[in-house]
């Protein structure tokens, strides 16, 4: 076998080509036969290479394999890609070896998670999304990019888009909830920022949305379990995100590393080539995650590497990060099956398409300037944003008596928890090049924000090494005046492989907040953590509760911005919050069936028995200072036909004496279908800022393509019939409703979720 494939190998050299390589391959990126011209020119060897990433270092240790071993490997064209790289100079060297020292001369691409931040960092995504501002993620985004980019990366594994329900799962933390709709239009925002307008840019990233398929929906929420789903909740659900990352122009994409119903995404040819390729037209490079290839044989069904690898080139993945499968054995499975070279050369022209819109043929080195790194890392405006995009991610979850903000107080404030001084936490699960030095801790925000007058003293109430330091916390807390009790998570305890059976309070957390919150003094808890929490003894006895998830460099300003009322809260929740682990999974957008849940427990209805029948905290809830109102709903037209959107306004106005922040919502239902629609669908939102005695007119303009289901046929349909109109400040704060009748039945191609809807503001 290992002879036939060097025979084959060898047959594939075109004669004469080391003499011709320089003359060819210096030619202009912008000719249309330039990529062909290498592939002609390439070995067998040369082509897997090129379809190869590696690591060139440990997320922690960057660069440390770039041994002259490795730097070989690069002259011999053997590697095409690399991630755990960083740093305008030493990439610069690098790339010089690819472009100088190799036969073909092309470029190499490098790769880092870029979540959330590069060297700024950012609030985790599923804090972002919370912002419900999409503006907000393409700031993220493109700071991101420009740091990145100056410190020599071309390419970027986010956005993130996996939708799930079940918080258990510990990836939750790096996506946008349980909501399509909510999803979609944050995956696009992010494309949006890190690609900017021209991909081929200085300050530009490609970006890999993640992860293809139904990676958020692993059985029991355990990582990398399989998603038993039906095709319809793939493609209702699962799918729109990607759909929407790809009409932003996403550069890649990246296979998720379970399966669904038995088949792993990195081997399904009917969901990559078929879905992503043929029916959407994505005509990128699509890349596996760490190792999945070589786990196909886990999964059992490859019995070989040789053959994962040609499963997965068979399905349209074509690089492999890490498993060095391709490198190392598709050679052997081209010679034994000749008809994979074809996906094998398809695969190549992906890579070097995506190399030639970075413009690396043109200039390789355009990203590698060292005082550009030095001006752009942590600048003072990516500072700023940093701090400004934290505070519009704080949800607040309650305020009782409006205890909030302490705006103006003279008073002995206890800070209690260990938390409030882990500036490695806010830094969340991806740090990128992350330093916690440079992380504002919480304790630190509030002891600059509180003002003149005010006495901010700390106790950890949770130490190791000191048995008494609960009874400190509470002869603390017992001589304060109000207490903010920093709880939750820390950021160990999600991300990836970070899944938990029970996501209440960790029980030393639990045992500090039953201890302050028996103190007889006014409670402001600060809950920090990557996932939804099932909090309820919280909600009952805290006077007020900030959901500050991981906030990023600026945590401590952006919690004290809100605390003492320099800023208004106005994040809203991208997902529900249970009362206890047994509710999950769970969404607002369930179908109702044949006995729909009732508060009544003697009824026999779709309900636990033990539990209400609503979340601890519903999704799109949050408060925020001032009284805003929400009124006159009204429809452009009672009705509605296939080709112009119907109009649906509502006004906003604060009542109150302090500004405030709202986001309005807008659900549909379908009353009557051939198959059974969900009890609301998100079609619509915006947030606003509204002063005292200010008003505000918002218009949503849905077309009927956002109506659509997914039928078994395969097609998305809209049916003609009665649409109900429900607009409110949460999933469950529905405070007007009405309705309109689509006139004609309606085919679409598109993901209806994955659709925006237009909208505007008087």
């Amino acid at each position: 076998m290992l002879a036939l494939a060097s025979l084959l190998l060898g047959c594939l050299a075109v004669t004469g080509a080391e003499a011709s390589a320089d003359e060819e391959i210096r030619q202009p990126a912008a000719r249309g036969d330039h990529i062909e011209s290498l592939l002609r020119q390439m070995t067998l060897e040369e082509k897997v290479g090129q379809l190869t990433q590696a690591a060139g270092g440990r997320s922690k240790n960057l660069n440390s394999k770039l041994t002259a071993e490795e730097l070989d490997r690069v002259r011999a064209g053997r590697v095409g890609s690399y991630l755990h790289v960083a740093g305008a100079e030493p990439l610069r060297e690098l790339q010089r070896v690819a472009v100088e020292e190799s036969r073909l001369k092309i470029p190499l691409l490098f790769a880092m998670d870029v979540v959330h931040g590069y060297r700024t960092i950012f609030p985790v995504p599923l804090a972002i999304t919370a912002s419900w501002d999409p503006e907000q993620w393409e700031t993220t985004a493109r700071i991101s990019a420009r740091e990145a980019a100056s410190s020599g990366l071309h390419w970027t594994f986010a956005p993130m888009v996996d939708i799930t329900r079940d918080p258990r799962w510990g990836r939750v933390v790096e996506g946008s909830g349980e909501d399509p709709y909510l999803g979609s239009i944050m995956a696009a925002a992010q494309v949006r920022g890190y690609q900017g307008e021209d991909l081929a840019a200085a300050d530009t990233v490609m970006a890999a949305t993640k992860h293809f398929g139904a990676y958020g929906a692993p059985t029991g929420g355990r990582d990398y379990g399989s998603a038993d789903i039906s095709e319809r909740s793939l493609h209702e659900t699962y799918l729109p995100p990607f759909h929407a990352a790809m009409t932003a122009g996403t550069g890649s994409y990246m296979t998720a590393f379970n399966d669904i119903a038995g088949r792993p995404t990195t081997a399904n040819a009917d969901l990559v080539n078929g879905t992503l390729r043929s029916k959407w037209g994505f005509d990128g490079m699509i890349v596996s995650d760490w190792n999945a290839i070589a786990e196909l044989m886990n999964h059992g069904i490859a019995t070989t590497r040789s053959e994962a690898g040609a499963l997965a080139i068979s399905a349209g993945v074509d690089m492999d990060m890490m498993s060095l499968v391709y490198a190392d054995d598709l050679p052997a499975a081209v010679a034994s099956n000749p008809v994979l070279l074809q996906h094998l050369d398809n695969a190549v022209r992906n890579v070097l398409k995506a190399k030639q819109k970075l413009g690396l043929f043109d200039d390789p080195f355009i990203y590698h300037d060292t005082a550009k790194e030095a001006a752009m890392l942590r600048a003072q405006d990516h500072i700023d944003a940093a701090r400004r995009v934290a505070v519009r991610s704080i949800v607040m979850l309650k305020n009782d008596n409006a205890i909030l903000p302490l705006a103006g107080t003279k008073k002995r404030i206890a800070v209690i928890g260990s938390l409030a001084t882990d500036r490695q936490s806010q830094l969340g699960s991806w740090r990128a090049r992350g330093d916690k030095a440079e992380v504002i801790s919480l304790l630190d925000g509030i002891k600059a924000g509180a003002g003149k007058g005010a006495v901010v003293n700390h106790a950890a109430g949770i130490d190791a090494d000191n048995p008494d330091a609960l009874k400190g916390a509470v002869a603390l807390a017992n001589d304060s005046d109000i207490v903010i009790l920093v709880t939750g998570e820390d950021y160990d305890l999600s991300g990836e492989a970070r899944s938990r059976s029970d996501i209440s309070l960790p029980r030393d957390q639990q045992r500090l907040a039953d201890a302050i919150l028996a103190v007889d003094k006014p409670v402001i808890v600060a809950l920090a953590g990557g996932r939804p929490l099932a909090v309820p003894g919280l909600a009952e006895k805290a006077d007020a509760i900030l959901m500050t998830w991981f906030l990023g460099n600026q945590a401590g300003p952006a919690l004290a911005d809100v605390i003492f009322g320099k800023a208004a809260p106005g994040g809203k929740l991208p997902i529900s919050f249970p009362r206890a682990t047994g509710q999950v999974p769970y969404s607002y957008g369930e179908y109702p069936s044949g006995r729909p849940a009732d508060p009544d427990p003697a009824k026999d209805t779709n309900r636990y028995s033990d539990l209400p029948i609503t979340p601890l905290y519903p999704f799109g809830h949050g408060l925020s200072y001032g009284d805003i109102e929400l009124s006159n709903l009204e429809l452009g037209s009672p009705t509605m036909d296939g080709s112009t959107p119907i109009e649906i306004s509502a006004t906003l106005t604060n009542n109150g004496k302090l500004a405030g922040d709202e986001t309005v919502q807008l659900y549909l239902r379908d009353r009557h279908s051939t198959i059974a629609q969900p009890q609301k669908i998100l079609r619509g939102f915006r947030r606003l800022s509204l002063k005292p005695q200010e008003k505000k007119t918002v218009s949503f303009t849905p077309t009927s393509d956002q109506l659509a289901f997914f039928g078994p046929d395969g097609k998305w349909r809209s049916e003609a019939g009665m649409f109900d109109v429900m607009v409110g400040s949460s999933a469950e704060t529905i405070v007007l409703t009405g309705a309109f009748e689509l006139t004609e039945t309606v085919e679409s191609k598109v993901p209806a979720s994955a659709i925006a809807t237009g909208v505007t503001v008087q």
